[in-house]
């Protein structure tokens, strides 16, 4: 049953609940709207870490499961419940968790579902801390993990060609926008008996739907497009209900990286702008990609003929993200550049309404080697620029005026 099949929200008002199909703009507003007896139009805030219960009774069997009630905001809290049905809703899938950051959330989709002795292959361009994580932390625990040699089938069906546990990949790359073919890893990796974690921060759930491509659980650091506006740290993992609670609540109740009511909050207000942020950020992108590559400037850009994986890109991405990668050659004219920009900010984060830039091999991917940069295909001239809802013509003249 897909999420347009499913009842999308519910109230606790006499007003029933719609089971229609509806859009993801009509979802990001509406899914999974909860209203206490005031009947408040806008979400309600609980900012309270525990809750009471009628009797002892009540208590041990809300302990042991036998019927619904929120125990501790650690475990659940109405206010993140809520965002977590809508997320769950807007991707496609059948439950949601969520964290106090995109990286919680990438590190308890790993580590929850790994025991020494597994084996993790992952994807040869991603962020930094999730290399991290997989390359340095993972092993010192007896994970043996595996970075594919490349995004050509030869390169992932060598990585899958022994039981595996889990897939880790990120699609488009950040910052490279490399693009990896969903279909084909899926379908490679649940023949070598391994899960599949889609990282898609950097098309988020209006571009991209891996779920419907097969994998098995889609992650976000919510901080990125689901804020966009550069406020509060969030993450998420969105899946199925069985895998979510026998594997990932388990760890994440012990664990404790709990996102905070307020934060979900915000998150939920920012769900009602971002297909409309989405949208227009994506167009900007192009255009600005268009617009850098007539100039001259070396430019990726998922969507661009010029990326060699275009075709794929556009089979499996409605559009090509808000994201522009560029190339100028070294560090110092790299570094020239940004300190002329008047307009476009120069940050280390990506998805905000507000254009930034960054240049990755100094600031997000600096943890890493030279080598595993040059792997990634990340040199001292490259750039990334996150573009943001600035008029287009602005954007334009700002990076012409730079270079």
């Amino acid at each position: 049953m897909t999420s347009r099949e499913k009842p999308w929200g519910y109230s606790g008002g006499e007003r029933p609940a719609s089971s229609r199909a509806l859009q993801p703009e009509t979802l990001a507003l509406r899914g999974a709207l909860t209203r206490t007896s005031f009947q408040e139009t806008s979400e309600a805030l609980f900012l309270n870490s525990g809750f009471t219960y009628d009797t002892a009774e009540q208590a041990a069997a809300s302990f042991a499961e036998e019927q619904e009630h929120h125990l501790y905001s650690r475990f659940s809290n109405p206010t993140v419940k809520m965002l977590e049905d809508r997320l769950a809703l807007l991707e496609g899938g059948e439950s949601a968790i969520a964290f106090a950051s995109g990286m919680a959330a990438m590190f308890a989709s790993v580590a929850s579902g790994l025991s020494a002795g597994d084996r993790v292959v992952a994807s040869p361009g991603m962020f930094s801390s999730c290399y991290v994580v997989l390359t340095e932390i993972l092993p010192k625990w007896g994970v043996n993990v595996v970075v594919a040699a490349g995004n050509e089938r030869d390169h992932w069906q060598q990585a899958l060609d022994q039981p595996t546990k889990l897939v880790f990949l990120e699609s488009p790359s950040n910052p490279m926008l490399d693009i990896v073919d969903l279909k084909m890893v899926c379908e490679l990796a649940h023949a070598a008996g391994a899960k599949v974690i889609v990282d898609n921060v950097m098309a988020s759930p209006l571009s991209q739907r891996p779920l419907e491509l097969g994998a098995d659980l889609v992650m976000y650091s919510a901080t990125k497009h689901l804020d966009g506006q550069g406020r509060v740290l969030g993450g998420a993992i969105i899946g199925s209900a069985e895998y979510l609670s026998s594997t990932l609540k388990p760890f994440v109740r012990h664990t404790g990286p709990a996102l905070s009511p307020f934060n979900a909050w915000v998150l939920l207000k920012s769900l009602e702008t971002l297909p409309m942020r989405v949208s227009a950020m994506n167009s900007n992108a192009l255009s600005l990609a268009h617009h850098l590559e007539c100039v001259g400037v070396s430019t990726r850009y998922p969507f661009l003929a010029s990326h060699p994986q275009q075709e794929l890109a556009m089979q499996q991405m409605s559009a090509g993200g808000s994201t522009v990668c560029i190339d100028l050659g070294s560090k110092d004219k790299a570094f020239a550049f940004l300190n002329r920009l008047e307009v476009i900010d120069i940050s280390n984060n990506l998805g905000d309404a507000r254009s930034l830039a960054t240049h990755p091999a100094t600031t997000t991917h600096a943890r890493l080697s030279a080598q595993t940069r040059t792997l990634m295909g990340i040199t001292d001239g490259t750039l990334r620029i996150s573009v943001g809802l600035e008029h287009i013509e602005d954007l334009k003249q700002d990076v012409s005026l730079a270079l």
